[in-house]
């Protein structure tokens, strides 16, 4: 059975991956599970410059979920360009440099740095405010997506892979946008915007006020939204959103992502990557699939 999938020109040995925020840079998770099970891990978001992140409380669970506004802590592109992805690079599996931005002209900079190292992949987040436009963020606007993307793929040697927010009227627009702009390849769906309140003192859990939603409550959301967007670009994607399970993996996959990132999940279960490609086997034996492509995007629709 070939489990192999060529996303972007890159090869990897399977379809599984990790969600950035989630996995940290792999050493914290490596003492759980070998890293080299995966076809590759997003890591840590990055900025330009070292961020110490927001202030606690960054996490609040939630029915089937948790909200986070940890703030991107992070010691910056040039860090990990120097001293972390020079290790990493000696793992058998590919990374995906994940980068977010308050202005183009830092996302530029950032993927210059990064082409120059050993990242087989770079994930642009959008979801990040644009500080000369108001705070509105980047990929809220199919013209904003658009304009970054052309600009960024100008100083990217690497595939350029845009993450997704949900946040958003029109997941396709935005989705169309990126691909007008020359993205390589999209990633969805970012958390959802909620908040929590706690009655009793009557102030908002987080210390932000306001978080990022993750879980098995988003997924029905996630798999509906990778689905429109295989329907209306040409782009390949990497499908995640409450992945639990190899059961979750696989509805991804027939909604239309190529690769599925495990997220939240890990913080329940961080070995999952064992079940998760154990379930897979299962799967292509008891449908007699031979090769792992053969099933993305294949959903039967009513």
């Amino acid at each position: 059975m070939n489990t192999k999938i060529n996303f972007c020109g890159v090869e990897f040995k399977n379809p599984i991956v990790t969600a950035s925020g989630t996995f940290g840079f792999g050493a914290e998770y490596g003492q759980y599970a070998d890293i080299s099970e995966y076809g590759g891990f997003s890591a840590k978001g990055l900025t330009r410059q070292g961020r110490e992140g927001n202030p606690p409380p960054r996490i609040a669970e939630t029915p089937s979920g948790i909200l986070n506004s940890v703030g991107l802590q992070n010691p910056g592109v040039e860090v990990f360009a120097n001293y972390i992805m020079p290790e990493l690079a000696k793992l058998d599996t590919h990374v995906i440099a994940n980068m977010s931005g308050n202005t183009v002209e830092e996302y530029l900079e950032m993927a210059e740095i990064l082409s120059n190292t050993d990242t087989a992949i770079i994930e642009m987040n959008i979801s990040c405010p644009n500080v000369k436009q108001g705070g509105l963020a980047f990929g809220t606007d199919p013209a904003t997506v658009e304009h970054l993307t052309s600009e960024v793929k100008k100083h990217c040697s690497k595939p350029l892979v845009v993450k997704l927010s949900p946040n958003v009227t029109s997941i396709t627009d935005i989705a169309k946008a990126a691909e007008s702009g020359g993205a390589d390849g999209l990633s969805l769906i970012n958390t959802l915007l909620g908040m929590v309140i706690d009655v009793e003192s009557r102030k908002p859990i987080l210390a932000n006020n306001m978080g990022g939603l993750s879980g098995p409550c988003v997924r029905p959301v996630a798999i509906r939204m990778v689905h429109q967007v295989a329907n209306a670009v040409k782009l390949p994607i990497i499908g995640m959103g409450g992945v639990m399970n190899g059961r979750d993996v696989i509805e991804f996959m027939l909604a239309g992502a190529s690769l599925v990132a495990l997220g939240t999940g890990l913080f329940v279960n961080p070995k999952m990557i064992y079940e998760v490609k154990d379930y897979i086997s299962d799967y292509m034996i008891r449908h007699n699939i031979d090769d792992i492509n053969d099933i993305i995007g294949k959903v039967e629709l009513n």
